[in-house]
């Protein structure tokens, strides 16, 4: 059971959750040539093409979760910062979240690949109405730590990436017309890395409203299991 926090008229409500379902929506960005162009770059170095674009993932719901530390196998992987979208009790949220996968796996499947890590997810929670009207100028950022060293790692605007609204129907209409369920949650896409996709000890990131003048934070520090076999 996860807990979060919601602000509502000027104070927070608490909730519990259980999600049921993780969806990762993949190839979410705006601009149709640049993903094309992505794709095919990971394609020559061995990584599938997704069956359609966007494609959507399916993975553990057991994988989210607000620890402070996770546990990889390896030094194959890294995190990467997105919106993340909830349906609890029949309304949408948006919270923070990193889609932290495995690189080397990446070549054998994504599915597999996504699979493998957890997906640290924020406390805090929006509802999506509260910043719809104002969607396209909020920011993400995401920092990490190699050997006591902070670098930015992915910085930009969610108006690179589809639309909530946009990505909530492709979602739908993928599914023969099912919209995002109670007790689903979407991870939605992310911004390219700054210098390189890298594994980090320690990753931290950021959903700011420049609007509303507030932001979810979220951070949690890497373990790496080592491979014996």
């Amino acid at each position: 059971m996860l807990t979060f926090t919601i602000p509502q008229n000027e104070e927070f409500i608490e909730i519990q959750e259980q999600p049921i379902r993780l969806i990762i929506a993949g190839w979410t960005g705006r601009d149709a040539d640049k993903v094309q162009e992505h794709i095919e770059e990971l394609a020559a170095i061995g990584v599938p093409k997704p069956s359609t674009v966007p494609v959507f993932y399916q993975v553990s719901a057991s994988r989210l979760t607000q620890s402070e530390n996770i546990q990889v196998v390896g030094n194959g992987e890294s995190g990467e910062v997105e919106f993340v979208l909830a349906n609890i009790g029949g309304d949408i949220y948006v919270g923070l979240g990193s889609d932290h996968t495995d690189r080397d796996a990446e070549v054998h499947g994504i599915t597999l690949a996504k699979q493998m890590c957890d997906k640290p997810i924020s406390h805090e929670l929006w509802a999506l109405n509260d910043v719809l009207e104002h969607w396209d100028h909020i920011e993400l950022e995401a920092r990490i730590r190699i050997h006591q060293e902070q670098h930015i790692y992915q910085k930009g605007s969610v108006a690179d990436m589809l639309h909530p609204v946009d990505l909530l129907n492709k979602l739908a209409a993928s599914r023969h017309g099912e919209p995002l369920q109670p007790g689903e949650w979407m991870m939605c896409g992310t911004l390219p890395a700054i210098g390189g996709i890298k594994p980090a000890h320690h990753f931290s990131m950021r959903l700011h409203d420049p609007v509303r003048n507030r932001s979810i934070f979220k951070e949690y520090s890497i373990t790496n299991l080592d491979i014996n076999g």
